[in-house]
This record gives structure tokens, sequence and C-alpha cells, in this order.
């Protein structure tokens, strides 16, 4: 009996460790100021600030939300730091330049190195760049699929959304799309990508199968220039973040029609969602803030003071 309770105490620990609650979280990167913000989801307030590196944009969690990584784009690195403690653990090589990434189920990070023209692979046990994939002038946004089959990359001045092979680590399909594509999300399931084009003004959607645009519009909002994406849980809603048009909008996921258009601060940049699907956080970078957005009354509903220029947000829940 001892033997048989030793072992099921054994188990229930390492059940908690492998689903370990959720620190609550907003993550933002601060890119002029060097400084990651932590703001705690209950209060909506900052709790603590991280000192972080040069330039930091692109930011993600672990599969397993322990770690926090950050491009820190003026080092050459991408920063790790431990999302209980907010240390900084470690700073692993990324190539030059990196600026937006994704986190693949395995592990794995891909990332954009903007200077380069291509996208780099590391490996976070290891810390090695175990792959470099050319892909076109100005990369940026990065996104993987939810089964990490696929990886898709959208290279700015090239007009060009790159669709990865993982296996292969290989580019099996450009896809053209209006000027200079910025921001890329998958449906939960996988079977559709959304991409943002900045000058284009546009949204396009792209079946996974067949790797084609199945559906694009423009999104009728003045000065709009559209960036990061958001899709909600239930994949109806797409949420926009409109750049200089200084909002969210709000599109019907398989028409593109624009349901709402939410402001928020000035030149909003990275956006998240919460779990739950009720709220939105958008970096505003020119206003130095963070807002948060309201999904069922699709109001902004606290505005928060970050650090200098806030580019990226991720959110631990």
């Amino acid at each position: 009996m001892k033997l048989k309770y030793a072992l099921l105490t054994s188990l229930l620990i390492s059940c908690s460790t492998l689903w370990a609650e959720p620190s609550n979280r907003a993550f933002i990167s601060n890119e002029k100021d060097d400084t990651v913000s932590v703001i705690d989801l209950k209060t909506n307030e900052v709790v603590s600030t991280i000192d972080i590196g040069e330039r930091p944009r692109g930011i993600g969690l672990s599969p397993d939300q322990t770690q926090l990584y950050v491009a820190i784009s003026e080092e050459d690195a991408i920063a790790v730091v431990d999302v209980a403690t907010l240390d900084i653990i470690k700073k692993l090589q990324s190539g030059d330049d990196p600026e937006t990434f994704d986190v693949a189920p395995n592990g794995h990070i891909y990332l954009s190195n903007e200077d380069d023209a291509q996208a780099s692979v590391i490996d976070t046990k290891t810390g090695d760049i175990i792959e470099v994939i050319p892909v076109g002038i100005e990369p940026e946004g990065v996104a993987v699929s939810p089964d990490g089959s696929l990886v898709m990359v959208t290279s700015e001045s090239t007009n060009m959304i790159h669709v990865i092979d993982t296996a292969q680590h290989k580019v099996v399909k450009n896809i053209l799309v209006a000027a200079r594509p910025r921001g890329l999300a998958f449906s939960s399931d996988g079977s559709l990508a959304y991409a943002s084009s900045e000058v284009g003004n546009e949204v396009a959607i792209i079946d996974t199968k067949t790797l084609s645009i199945i559906k694009h519009s423009a999104i009728d909002v003045p000065n709009s220039k559209p960036m990061d994406i958001a899709v909600s849980p239930d994949d109806k809603t797409i949420y926009v973040t409109t750049g200089r048009g200084n909002s969210v909008a709000v599109m019907d996921a398989k028409t593109l029609e624009l349901k709402a258009n939410v402001p928020v601060g000035k030149r909003v940049w990275g956006v998240d969602i919460t779990r739950d699907g009720q709220f939105l956080y958008t970096a505003d970078g020119v206003s130095s803030t963070v807002s948060v957005v309201d999904t069922s009354s699709l109001k902004t509903i606290k505005t928060i003071d970050v650090g200098k220029f806030p580019w990226g947000v991720v959110i631990d829940d």
C-alpha cells in the first residue's frame, strides 16, 4: 500500500507540474525602452517591469507556458524568461535582426530575420539554430499551424506569404498578396490562415489544404494600415489592429464583413486575446499604452500605461 501511495503521490505531483496554473498576466514588449511590462489580468495594472535587452519586439510563450521568449533585435538574440520568477534565464542566438516569431508545438522557435531575407529555426532545448530557410525580402510575420506541420512567413517587400513544410524545412508555396503583408494567424483547427497587408489595406483568407486565397477584403476604416491579427476561440471573428487607424477592426472570420471598429491608442500594433475570448489586449505604440477591449460590448474598458513604444503582446491565461 505504501508503494502504491508513493506512486500515486508522485503521479499527482508530476501532473500538477505538467498542468501548472497560468500566471494570469499579459506580457508587453516595449521597443524603445528595452523592457517588458507585466500586467495582472485581474486588476489590469502593471505589476512588474523586466529589463530585457536592446529593442524587444516579437514575444511568445513556450508550449507549457513556463518560459517567455522575447526577440531582442539589436542583440540578435531571443531572451528566455522564467514566467514564475520573471528572471532572465539565458539568451539564445537567433541570427541577424530577429523580429517576429512563433513557437511550434514541439518547442522550436520559427522567426523572421528581417535584414537577411530568411527564416531561422531554433531548437530551444539545445539553443542551436537548426535550419535557415531563404524567404522573400524583409520577412515580417510568422505563424505556426496548430499541428505544427506548416509555418507561414510574410515578406513585406516581396508581397508574398511563404509556406514552409516543417518536415522538410523547405518553402513549398509562395502566395502573392496585397502590398506589404504583415500579420498572420491560423484558425483553431488550422484549416484557414489569415494575413494582413499594411499598404494594400487588406485581409486575405488562405485555405491551408489548397494553399490558395479563398477570400480577400479591404478594411473600410479611415487611415487603416492593418497589422496584427487575433482569432476568436470559436473561429467566428477575427480582430485586426489597424496601425495608423488607431483601432481594432472586428471582422466576420468567413465573409470578412466589417462588424465593428473599436478605437484604441495611437499606432496600434500587437494584439492577443484571452483564452475565453472575452478580452483583447493591444499594444498602442505611439501612445505607450495597452488597451483592454471587451469583446462583448466592443468597447475599450481600460487603458494601461506601459513602456515606450509597446510592440508585442502575449497573454498567459
